[in-house]
């Protein structure tokens, strides 16, 4: 099962990762592990585990186009985010690396540290006790790029981008 993290309203790029830690990325990617929520959250890196969702307020990923915020919250395989709405930089970059992102407001129906498993084909949430959340069914080309994991992934697979016919 999933933990789910909470975050409020308007979480943006330098939430995820402070600008001032880019020299250190630059260096060796890796150490963006390190880094998501460091100064926002100081539990969420030590702590999250692959698969773990992100449910957020609106407007999640607000700020600059860093890709690196994202990159970030794959390499410590973050499962997916769920918002009301994201930036659409933000959602774009990960879309990009292959993070599944939801539309839906979940902020008042679960909570901190709650365990849940997410079905990815579906979008549909189990909680501990059975309750079933449907998340707006994602479209197949999203599904596909997810499965890749990504657009580059995807591409290299395919020789096509989601959408094009195959050839």
């Amino acid at each position: 099962m999933a933990r789910v993290w909470m975050f409020g309203e308007d979480v943006n790029t330098d939430q995820i990762v402070p600008g001032r830690y880019a020299p250190y990325m630059l260096k060796n990617e890796d150490d963006l592990r390190k880094y998501p929520f460091v100064e926002a959250r100081p539990d969420f890196a030590p702590n999250v585990q692959p698969g773990d969702l992100i449910v957020s307020g609106k407007n999640f990923g607000a700020g600059s186009s860093r890709e690196y915020a994202p990159l970030a919250l794959k390499m410590v395989g973050v499962g997916a985010i769920i918002a009301p709405l994201f930036a659409r930089i933000f959602f774009r970059n990960a879309l990009n690396l292959g993070i599944p992102c939801f539309t839906a407001d979940l902020t008042n129906t679960l909570h901190d540290g709650q365990h849940v498993e997410l079905d990815l084909e579906s979008g549909v949430i189990t909680t501990e006790n059975g309750t079933r959340i449907n998340l707006p069914p994602p479209p197949s080309f999203l599904r596909e790029v997810w499965a890749a994991g990504g657009i580059v992934p995807f591409y290299r697979a395919y020789g096509r981008f989601p959408g094009e016919p195959a050839s």
